[in-house]
């Protein structure tokens, strides 16, 4: 570059002044260049001299020089590296820094329109005023914004003694860091002295020259000063070798060309200009050396995406350099993410591989955090061919249900801000990726997560929005495998109605109209196997033929319509045998895998399917080719599938069944043999949900029992053990229960199970059966607060660690009720992951020294101590085997069998109780035997107590009310009946009686209220009366140690009944009692505000209770649906910490009520005056002799309506 005003130059750079050894003729070095391009006087430096040296030589010349009129001074330019802070500091101290006479202090307020000619996206953009190259200033580089504007705010003052004219340069610069050359021009303009100052003190507007139709401008204000306090000095280029620059700049110059006329030429020039930057002046450790890569690989990927280069690969390599040159926390990081991006989704778009487009994705999400909203490299990634390209690309790749897939379904969701157009569309990717690792894997977090995002689409998308059917059709999808997993009832009705809606918005001539029939009708397909109902298995089938109708023949989706028919055919043909339906389904399956040749992803569904329907025709015909091609087909699709395939199991389970099928026939040992090994393939198989795996359990014990194969026990065991770890995977006792009603045959699982064991005279096994399989829901709960003080003194962390879980799974519990369902979803899976985190820890506990059985189900030794104080009787009714086992103090247990009592008998007796309540049949049939094996065997004196564990329909029976209802032989008077005999009470299991014994060792003092309400609130029941006037009679019976007081009235509303409770040990409530009978979690006692609810007590822990007497309905009535969960008011009170409760089975009537409290209370504390103490452990003996002292004057009804529970 010629500068018509150049004079002298001193380098103080080392080698300025030497050439190249191999051509010294040349004269090739920097002192020579500066000398061609118009200096007239140079100092330079041979070789390497020492600072110390440099900077004693460097005053002495300009000492000199300033007073040589030879050499103005104004007119010196000083070119010195940057670490050489010393020599520049001496530059000033000795070089005049202002003149006599006025300056000018110049402002650059901001720069709008600064559109970059070569359209590449800047660094940042700063402006350069030279002032005939005897000052000149650089603003600083700053950050363009979105609009292409600037705001520096910079000040420079410039001396008017030394030009009458001045030039204004807008440049880019391509890094913010240190800057290589000059960057490109954007605008340039020359004015002077006077027409700059006749614009005034206000700020005021250049203009230059136009680019792409826009012209760029400046916003200045200038004003004239008297003197110059150099604060605002030249800022000067450090620039090490002007070689560098020189090719930099000519390349920015030339590629700007390009971009304004696609001159190949000019291209090809720029990058023969940035390629001799990089090869010849940055090498590998040079500090320019990332910034001389981006260059030159910038420009050949504008070539790449103009179609004048071919190759993308050396682009690529050249960004990738340049970003490990420039990790995170340097300026230009994401200046270089940005360039990579770029590089990468173009390649995608030219040769569609997805590793491309997954590896941008990746970029985007590290590039948009380091993006500031408003400036211009935002707008550009944010923008249409930035990041939306990415996310558009992603978004229509096919579902991947790898790892690595859902990992690029993640990051893409990332980019995708809540508002974002294309938020909805990569949740549904996402969604639709985890369903199929589920369908894969079997994995219930891929179907939670799945569920999540699904419900999450579907909110940002209205009614009236025109995805609106697609997103509720992959969150009903989603949600049916999840019930098909977990057997959520919720989930199945939530995914009708949402398959409903997406069918009203698919109507005829709609294009996936026939996704929408297919997928209500498998969903009322199931409702029907779950339920019944045969309108929702009409309507599937109807759906599903119209389906059929949509997908003729060469349509991508006939063959799935043929198998998807043919499962509903199959389901109404199980149910309602019609031979019709089972002979089209075996039609259409078999069309269906004709078309599903070898290969094809589905082809193991026909198969195991179509052997599924040979089979039932088997069981009809007994055509030994059916099961023969049967088991063939089912054992083809074992071989397709990997051993962890969730759908192994569909196929274990059909050839479990036609093994069976063929046992049944054919009578070969091999046959039961293979099908049991199949039942224990299916409901062990790590995949399937509990739900499934239980069914299957449980059908193998019923085909064990009915051919009589060894493995009974063994299928017994597990499914006690599923049930188990199904229910504790439940977040609330709600569900919990749900979950116990679900699965058919579980009701009586635990009866038949210590059935089973007491027939094949395993009476210790019968009793750890029954235990397991009842009071699921207590023993759970009991678990989260069972004492840790043996592991604190072992292994304290351990301890704090599963007490906090347990805490954390208590407090977490109750998603239930929630009515949001995309809450209830989260407190669900939050509540799995707890108990998985509780299990692992309880994991961790058992392989302590010690601690083997930590929290295993308990052994007949552990059990055996609820005897400790009676006899307690187990009553079985199964519908095998109804029997009593009695577990004494010590020694083995006895059996006692009920030779005339079936389960028939047994519910019979049940109803005719209901009807009239002096029936002999409850003494004959089952007391009686038991009452013999008392005397006779334990010689159990008369008066002892007793304990009765009732079973399944023994729960509804009131056994402690046995009586012959006969006189004695010769007219003495009446056989003695069983409260004659000895004094009974109930427990739920033997746990709960073991846990209130333990818990008496934590007595305190006696404190007592009496809760009462008489006139509850709206809806609750009628005014009781006689409450007052109970509570007056309770307060006075009470000893005055127990500091006795009352609550009733305004006072007795929940809340208040709630924090009696939990304030006093001994507890009477007088009150409406009400038995829930859809729901027996919200069976209550009413108060004057709302309902005190079984689920309230539940949640309370007061250690230190111990009695307390229930005068109210329904206080110790189980559900008939799950008696063996004992779910009514009295067990909850006992859970929540009393140790001893009296409750009632049916009505109470208030008026004869309080014979019985008088004369119960007067026993309960006759002894007190000689020194006795309150003791709850009397509780059953003083019931027992108030039944008998008030049988004038109370009926026998109302007499042994009341029963005493716990210690």
């Amino acid at each position: 570059m010629e500068k018509a005003h150049a004079e002298f130059v001193f380098l103080s750079a080392c080698h300025t002044a030497v050439g190249d050894e191999e051509t010294p003729e040349e004269v090739t070095h920097l002192a020579a260049d500066l000398q061609l391009s118009g200096f007239k006087s140079i100092v330079g430096e041979l070789w390497e001299a020492d600072d110390a040296v440099t900077n004693h030589v460097v005053k002495a010349f300009y000492e000199k020089a300033v007073r040589s009129p030879c050499i103005p001074s104004p007119r010196l330019l000083l070119l010195i590296p940057p670490t050489v802070q010393p020599i520049l500091d001496l530059h000033r101290t000795i070089m005049p820094s202002n003149f006599e006479g006025r300056f000018i202090r110049l402002e650059v307020i901001n720069g709008e329109n600064l559109q970059v000619p070569s359209e590449r996206v800047p660094a940042g953009i700063y402006v350069f005023i030279n002032v005939d190259l005897r000052s000149w200033w650089k603003s600083a580089v700053k950050v363009l914004s979105s609009d292409k504007s600037v705001a520096w705010g910079d000040t420079a003052t410039l001396s008017l003694d030394t030009s009458p004219k001045l030039s204004f340069e807008i440049r880019a610069s391509f890094e913010l860091d240190r800057m290589l050359g000059n960057g490109e021009l954007i605008g340039e303009l020359e004015m002077t002295w006077d027409e700059l100052l006749n614009r005034g003190d206000e700020p005021f507007n250049i203009s230059f020259s136009s680019i792409r139709g826009i012209c760029p401008s400046l916003t200045l204000k200038a004003a004239v000063v008297h003197s110059c306090d150099n604060q605002d000095s030249p800022l000067l280029n450090s620039t090490a070798d002007c070689k560098i620059a020189r090719d930099t700049d000519a390349g920015h110059a030339r590629f700007a060309e390009y971009a304004m006329s696609k001159m190949v030429s000019h291209l090809n020039d720029a990058v023969e200009h940035f390629q001799s930057v990089l090869d010849g002046r940055c090498p590998v450790d040079h500090p320019d050396r990332a910034a001389a890569l981006t260059n030159l690989a910038w420009v050949r990927l504008v070539g790449y995406i103009e179609g004048d280069f071919q190759d993308i690969d050396p682009v690529t390599s050249l960004f990738r350099e340049a970003l490990a040159l420039r990790p995170q926390g340097h300026p230009d990081h994401p200046s270089s993410l940005y360039h990579l991006t770029v590089a990468l989704t173009r390649r995608y778009s030219k040769e569609d591989i997805t590793i491309y487009i997954h590896e941008s994705a990746q970029l985007y999400c590290k590039l948009l955090p380091l993006c500031p909203e408003g400036t211009y490299l935002r707008s550009i990634t944010a923008g249409a061919n930035g990041v939306d390209y990415v996310i558009r690309a992603c978004n229509n790749l096919p579902t991947d249900a790898s790892d690595e897939g859902i990992h690029l379904r993640r990051i893409v969701l990332q980019l995708c801000p809540l508002d974002h157009q294309h938020r909805p569309k990569a949740l549904e990717q996402l969604s639709n990726a985890l369903k199929s690792r589920f369908k894969q894997r079997g994995s219930i977090d891929d179907i939670d997560e799945s569920t999540q995002v699904s419900r999450e689409a579907v909110s940002l998308c209205p009614e009236g929005h025109t995805d609106r059917d697609t997103y509720l059709n992959s969150l009903a999808f989603s949600l049916r495998r999840r019930f098909d997993h977990q057997g959520r009832s919720h989930d199945l009705d939530e995914a009708i109605s949402l398959y409903e809606e997406a069918l009203l918005l698919r109507p005829v001539g709609h294009e996936y109209r026939d996704t929408s029939l297919n997928n209500l009708g498998g969903a009322l397909r199931m409702r029907f196997v779950r339920r019944g109902g045969v309108d929702d298995i009409n309507r599937a089938i109807s759906l599903r033929r119209e389906a059929l109708t949509l997908n003729l023949p060469g349509h991508p989706r006939h063959d799935s319509r043929l198998n998807n028919l043919a499962v509903a055919l199959k389901i109404r043909y199980n149910e309602l045998d019609v031979s019709e339906d089972l002979n089209e389904a075996i039609d259409l399956y078999r069309e269906s895998l004709r078309l599903k040749r070898l290969g094809h992803p589905d082809r193991y569904k026909t198969l195991y399917n179509l052997g599924s329907v040979l089979c039932s025709r088997f069981t009809k015909t007994q055509r030994n080719e059916d099961i023969e091609e049967a088991i063939r087909l089912c054992q083809e699709s074992l071989e397709i599938l990997p051993s962890l395939h969730p759908h192994r199991c569909a196929s274990y389970r059909w050839l479990q069944e036609a093994y069976l099928s063929r046992y049944r026939v054919q009578r070969e040992a091999a046959d039961l043999s293979l099908a049991v090994e199949n039942f224990r393939l299916t409901s062990r198989h790590p995949t399937r949900g509990f739900p499934d795996r239980i069914e299957v359990a449980i059908d193998w014990a019923l085909q064990a029992e009915v051919y009589q194969h060894d493995s009974a026990l063994e299928a017994y065991q597990l499914c006690l053990e599923l049930f188990d770890n199904h229910v504790m995977t439940r977040s609330s006792v709600i569900s919990r229960r749900e979950a116990a009603t679900a699965v058919r045959g579980a009701q009586s699982l635990p009866a038949d199970a210590a059935s089973y064991a007491t027939r094949r005279g395993n009476l210790r096994q019968a009793i750890e059966f029954v235990e397991q399989g009842r009071g699921q829901q207590w023993s759970l709960a009991s678990r989260l607060r069972t004492p840790l003080e043996d592991l604190e003194s072992t292994n304290p962390e351990l301890a704090l660690k599963l007490s906090e879980l347990s805490k954390s799974l208590s407090d977490a519990q109750g998603s239930a009720t929630l009515t949001d369902r995309a809450a209830a979803d989260i407190a669900a899976i939050q509540y799995r992951r707890l108990t998985e985190q509780w299990g692992a820890a309880v994991a961790e506990i058992r392989n302590i020294e010690g601690f083997s059985r930590f929290l295993l189900p308990p052994s007949y030794e552990d059990l055996q101590a609820a005897a400790c104080q009676g006899p307690v009787i187990i009553l079985i009714a199964s519908q095998y085997l109804c029997s009593a086992i009695i577990v004494p103090p010590s020694g083995e247990p006895y059996d006692v069998r009920f030779p005339r009592l079936a389960l028939a008998d047994l519910k019979k007796l049940k109803a005719d109780f209901a009807k009239a309540i002096k029936q002999a049949g409850v003494w004959d049939e089952i007391m009686l035997p038991i009452v013999k094996v008392l005397g006779l065997d334990l010689k159990l004196r008369c008066g002892s107590r007793i304990w009765l564990c009732p079973t399944a329909d023994f729960t509804s029976i009131p056994l402690h009310a046995a009586n012959p209802f006969r006189m004695k032989a010769g007219g003495s008077g009446p056989e003695h009946c069983l409260e004659d005999l000895y004094t009974c009470s109930y427990t739920p299991t033997l746990s709960a009686l073991i846990r209130a014994q333990q818990s008496m060792k934590m007595r305190v003092l006696p404190s007592f209220v009496a809760i009462g309400q008489g006139e509850p609130g709206s809806g609750q029941g009628k005014a009781l009366l006689a409450v007052g006037d109970e509570l007056e009679l309770v307060c006075k019976l009470f000893p005055a140690v127990a500091n006795p007081t009352s609550i009733s009235g305004d006072e007795a509303t929940r809340a208040g009944a709630l924090d009696a409770l939990q304030q006093n040990t001994w507890v009477h409530l007088a009150c409406h009692g009400k038995q829930d009978h859809e729901q027996p979690y919200n069976s209550h006692f009413a108060m004057k505000d709302k309902p005190l609810t079984l689920l309230d007590i539940m949640k309370e822990d007061i250690p230190h209770a111990e009695f307390a007497f229930l005068s109210a309905c329904h206080t110790a009535v189980g559900d008939n649906k799950t008696p063996d969960e004992v779910i009514h008011l009295a067990a909850g009170l006992q859970f929540s910490g009393f140790k001893s409760v009296i409750g009632t089975l049916w009505q109470v009537d208030d008026a004869v009520a309080k014979h019985i409290v008088k004369a119960f209370y007067e026993k309960m504390f006759e002894d007190l005056e000689d020194g006795g103490v309150m003791d709850c452990t009397k509780a059953a003996r003083a019931l027992n002799h108030a039944t008998y002292f008030v049988k004038k004057v109370v009926p026998l009804e109302q007499r042994i309506v009341f029963i005493h529970i716990g210690v």
